[in-house]
């Protein structure tokens, strides 16, 4: 695919030039970007509406759409990614030998990032600011409902980086439907591309992961556990679970089941179960609980405890103690996000150390589970990965090292 392969070039030719830029012109190209977004809102906002209008996956527009909050929202995550320090040529760990030898580990930018994902069109923005500042360069294939969005905030992107005089093809957005561009990219393209990340729903990410012969950084389902314990503070866990599960239902941080003590169930479930109710979750719960409503609601099967809803839908189930929490996550959970509400802080320990997740909480609320909220600037995803990077990837996250070593004339006997 002659098309794929003139980008891959450019991104290559692009990735070398990039390695002789001083950080401060990168940091005004962000700055140049940010200021761009803001005099072209009302243009984002009216090719968003043609996505929006256009889109037949409807549980997909809360992702899609773009307006002038969230607007500011990208604008706000671009600003912290710029006030970063430059996180390559850091000297990572320095050591001296016997033999006067000086070895450095020192970080370096990885190269060229293949990203592919869905819906949301702040990835654009939050992929190319990412990888610029961390002295890489992507290329980025978006879903087809946000077309006009993406093509927007990418060309933006584009002419800031011509505007100071910068390789534009340091970013590449690629403005194609076809499906086999995709394939293609997976399958063909390890000698131009360094990394790929998928961003979207399971069948992206599972098929990313099958056939990439590039490595993948990602997760395949945010599916996030709450597990509240008798010792919890009523309200307080009441508020995080609410938070957790409603805030915004379609991010891979929502919670998705909720593990109660049995002791706890009289004093805690019922009214948190309550307060789900009246914020509009549907709960799907065991028989134990059910009883305590007189059979009044909808029986948790299965397969609800290995489903990832992104919708206003939680499961509910009984849980002896903080063993079985963590049983019951290392069985069914993905190494995404889960937290123990609890005041008892042998049953946090024994809860956080417990669980494979990437992001293990106490009394937090799974929604945090975000690089901005990490203080990171904003995030390419979330790797749930065993090797690093793991967590939110970042700006830090987004490099590799290499072993400079020096030394005065020292050879090996």
């Amino acid at each position: 695919m002659k098309y794929l392969e003139e980008i891959g070039k450019k991104a290559r030719k692009a990735f070398e030039d990039l390695k002789s830029i001083k950080h401060n012109k990168i940091v005004k190209v962000l700055d140049n970007y940010n200021k761009a977004i803001l005099q072209n809102k009302n243009r984002i906002i009216k090719e968003n509406q043609k996505d929006v209008k256009n889109i037949k996956r409807k549980h997909f527009v809360d992702r899609l759409i773009l307006n002038e909050k969230r607007i500011e929202g990208i604008r706000h995550s671009i600003d912290e990614i710029a006030k970063f320090k430059n996180p390559t040529g850091r000297i990572l760990e320095k050591w001296s030998r016997p033999n006067k030898l000086t070895i450095k580990r020192v970080s370096t930018p990885i190269g060229v990032i293949g990203v592919i994902y869905e819906s949301r069109p702040n990835v654009t923005a939050d992929v190319a600011s990412l990888s610029l500042k961390s002295g890489n360069c992507s290329i980025l294939r978006g879903g087809s409902e946000a077309l006009n969005s993406n093509r927007i905030l990418a060309n933006l992107f584009r002419d800031s980086l011509q505007k100071n005089n910068i390789n534009k093809n340091c970013i590449q957005f690629i403005d194609k439907k076809n499906r086999r561009i995709v394939d293609h990219l997976l399958s063909k393209m390890s000698k131009y591309i360094d990394v790929i990340v998928p961003r979207g729903g399971k069948g992206l990410v599972s098929k990313v992961q099958k056939f990439s012969n590039i490595h993948v950084i990602g997760h395949l389902e945010g599916l996030c556990h709450i597990y509240v314990d008798k010792s919890s503070n009523l309200k307080m866990a009441k508020k995080i679970i609410i938070n957790a599960k409603m805030r915004r239902t379609s991010i891979c941080g929502a919670v998705e089941t909720l593990l109660i003590e049995e002791k706890a169930l009289k004093t805690h479930g019922v009214e948190i179960i309550n307060s789900l109710k009246k914020s509009g979750c549907e709960v799907r719960v065991d028989n134990k609980i059910n009883k305590l409503f007189k059979n009044k609601l909808k029986i948790a099967k299965e397969k609800d405890w290995k489903t990832e809803y992104l919708d206003a839908i939680i499961s509910v189930k009984t849980i002896k103690n903080v063993h079985e929490a963590v049983r019951h996550i290392l069985k069914y959970g993905t190494m995404h996000t889960d937290s123990i509400v609890t005041n008892n802080s042998k049953n946090a320990e024994i809860f956080l150390h417990g669980v494979n997740s990437s992001i293990a909480m106490h009394n937090v609320s799974t929604q945090f589970a975000d690089g901005g909220e990490f203080g990171f600037g904003g995030e390419i995803g979330i790797s749930t990965n065993k090797l690093p990077p793991r967590g939110p990837v970042g700006i830090n996250q987004l490099t590799s090292y290499k072993y400079v070593v020096s030394g005065k004339g020292i050879t090996r006997p």
